[in-house]
């Protein structure tokens, strides 16, 4: 009798398996918007899907009368483009200070413990004292994903370089490498794989402080959005923009997974 932990689907059952949960989700929510909407034509907390794709529609096509933008595409650059700083900033200083705890032990006996703090401070604590200090601008929320991303990212990073097989360090050494040369040639290529997992760990959480900041303050983006017309009850509003910062952060995992299969093909869970 085959163990049921060995049992493993194939291509299309796997497809099947993957979708059933979401046209599960999806068929409670008709159940659900049905019911209300017979009760009470009216009612805003389940709009139906025909408004949700009106709305959805008009969002992505229409000029805002006020402004003249289109809201969706809008809110999208200004949210991604805060995104994209945050996150390239996290990763260049999670890499650099990770490696370097990971491989020189003075850095890792003087940074350790600071790191080790820091990421045990919620980011979203920290969002009035940025908002005090930066201001409302661009640069608290850019701050606040570094702060969020950035100790992770440098936690595990040492871990992954302090994994490495002390036997390679010595033999580089014994080779005549200096410390450079060792992170260069054999901690760095080692440790990049790390970098793609563990920015693919941090997509969901940076998404999380940057809506929290233009929830605060913002005058564009698409957490500014949402919050704007949650006082209307503007459910076919927010339900497509839930959707769409969903789907963007999805092709953002799916895309570092490409690319980890690409650069670092030896890695056996890039895809996963």
């Amino acid at each position: 009798m085959t163990r049921l932990l060995n049992r493993r689907p194939g291509r299309a059952g796997a497809l099947v398996l993957g979708v059933l949960p979401l046209a599960l989700l999806a068929l409670a929510y008709l159940i659900g918007s049905d019911a209300r909407l017979a009760a009470n034509p009216n009612d805003k907390l389940l709009p139906s899907l025909a408004t949700l794709a009106d709305t959805t529609v008009r969002l992505a096509t229409q000029p805002d009368a006020r402004s003249g933008d289109v809201l969706l595409w809008t809110d999208t650059a200004a949210s991604l483009q805060r995104l994209t700083w945050g996150v390239g900033v996290s990763a260049v200083l999670g890499f650099a200070v990770g490696v370097a705890m990971g491989l020189i032990p003075l850095v890792r006996a003087t940074l350790g413990p600071l790191v080790a703090v820091l990421s045990m401070i919620p980011p979203l604590a920290l969002l009035p004292i940025l908002f005090i200090v930066l201001g409302l601008g661009e640069l608290s929320k850019i701050v606040l994903i570094g702060f969020g991303v950035a100790p992770f990212l440098m936690r595990d990073l040492a871990q992954r370089a302090g994994e490495i097989p002390r036997e390679q360090v010595i033999k580089a050494q014994t080779l005549g490498a200096s410390t450079w040369q060792i992170a260069l040639r054999v901690v760095i290529p080692q440790t990049l794989p790390a970098l793609v997992h563990g920015l693919r760990l941090t997509v969901g959480p940076a998404w999380l402080f940057l809506i929290a900041a233009e929830a605060i303050a913002a005058t564009d983006g698409l957490g500014y959005r949402i919050f704007l017309v949650r006082r209307y009850m503007a459910m076919d509003v927010i339900l497509p923009y839930v959707a769409w910062i969903t789907l963007l952060a999805y092709a953002m995992d799916r895309t570092l997974a490409a690319l980890a299969r690409r650069w670092f093909p030896w890695v056996e869970d890039n895809g996963a």
